[in-house]
Order: structure tokens, then sequence, then C-alpha cells
């Protein structure tokens, strides 16, 4: 899983659009159909409490199908590629009108004490997507220090079960949706909204914000979105 290709929809002018059910089926069964997939995020708001950051509006729906190879990547969204299913009429109905954004990025994974999922007790585990859109003052010197120190520090946090950081990276693909050029985008998993807010509530919270303090310069901010996760599994056409 070393490259990722991400959609979010967000509502716009004060829209309330909420995706529905029949619509992340239908996205479902079009993904798990991705030839090169080896698995895929859908991504449905969520509620978590930080000690720091006010909760945000969080896209109204989102995707991060994985690949082994961009090659695979690329494929998928070739003039011709499977991913066009997903922006053919009637599909995402629901959502229609919200802004949708696109990008493919460079996945590293970093480990954690236990990655153990128990979905069948817990139900679906709840990502902490975060985006920086950047830019940095030295892009390399950022990189550097982030990952050579703030996956050390999401570590701590109790019940972590996943950690990722994605840098972006050149690829074509032809969905017809607005490019996001963000430099860098992070996600942290754990069994639930409420273990999400557990954790951001921890001691580790406070380490975090302490090593945010050291970070290089950058300017764009960032933005912190809880996201309920269903992890989807590629099938065979």
């Amino acid at each position: 899983m070393r490259f990722a290709y991400l959609v979010f929809f967000e509502n716009m002018d004060d829209s309330q659009l909420v995706v529905s059910e029949t619509d992340i089926e239908t996205v479902e069964d079009i993904i798990a159909l991705t030839p090169g997939l080896t698995s895929a995020n859908l991504y449905t708001p969520e509620t978590a409490q930080d000690l720091f950051n006010p909760q945000e509006e969080a896209p109204v729906f989102g995707l991060q199908l994985h690949f082994d190879e961009l090659s695979a990547l690329e494929d998928a969204m070739a003039p011709s590629g499977h991913l066009h299913a997903l922006a053919a009429p009637g599909v995402l109905s629901s959502i229609q009108g919200a802004k949708a954004t696109q990008q493919a990025m460079y996945v590293r994974h970093f480990p954690v004490d236990d990655a153990t999922l128990d979905i069948a007790r817990n139900g679906n585990p709840c990502s902490y997507v975060v985006h920086y859109p950047g830019p940095a003052q030295d892009l390399n010197v950022w990189m550097h220090y982030y990952i050579a120190h703030h996956p050390q520090v999401m570590r701590q946090f109790p019940g972590i079960r996943g950690i990722e950081i994605l840098s972006r990276l050149d690829w074509t693909g032809f969905l017809p949706w607005e490019r996001a050029n963000h430099m860098q985008r992070n996600r942290v998993m754990f069994d639930s909204g409420a273990a999400l807010t557990a954790a951001l509530q921890s001691p580790a919270r406070i380490a975090m914000r302490e090593d945010f303090k050291s970070f290089p310069p950058f300017e764009g901010g960032n933005a912190h979105f809880p996201m309920a996760t269903k992890i989807v599994a590629p099938q065979s056409a």
C-alpha cells in the first residue's frame, strides 16, 4: 500500500448534504472491483473532542484507495480507467453539488504497538484525517523533521491502530474533479470515535502539541477531521 488516491467531497455555500447509504454501497461496489487495488477506506463524518482544536466541518464523504504501484493507480484513472464509473451520472447523487477534490500521494506507514482491529465487536474504526495544504518554507526540512519526530509521538496515543503520513507526488489521472496539491496529509486510526476522543484527551496529545511548536516554518495551517472509516477489500471481477 505505497500509493493512495484520495477524493474528498465538501459542502459549499452553507449546504448540508449528507451522503446516502445507497450511494455509499454503489461506490463500495465500484471500488472493490478496481484492478490493482489493495484496500480502500470510505470516510463519513464522525465526532471527537480534542484538547486543543475545535470541531471543524468535516467533508461529507471521502475515499482513500491504496495501490502497491503508482502505475496501477494511474491505470485506474486513465481516460478509460475503471474509476471513471465514480463520476458517472446518478452515482453520488445525494451529494450532487458538493465540491470534490482529488490527489494521489505516496504513503509512509509507521509502526504502532497493536494494530489489531475488532470490527465485529467495535464496528467500523475512526480515522483522524489531517490536511496540511502548505507551503512549507523549506519542504525538505519540513518533511525530514516531521517524519523523524511526529510519528514517534503519535505512537504514544492510547489505543492507536495505525499511522500514515502521505506526501504529494506527480501523477496522471482524468477524473473530472479539481486537483488538490497538499504538501502533506496524515491519518491515525482508532477503534471508534470514543477511542479517538480518549486519545485526544490523553497526555500524548499534550506531547503532540509540544512537538508542533518545534515544526519548521510553514503556511496554510492544517485541518483535522474525525471520519468513520469503512474498510473495503478488493474483489475479483
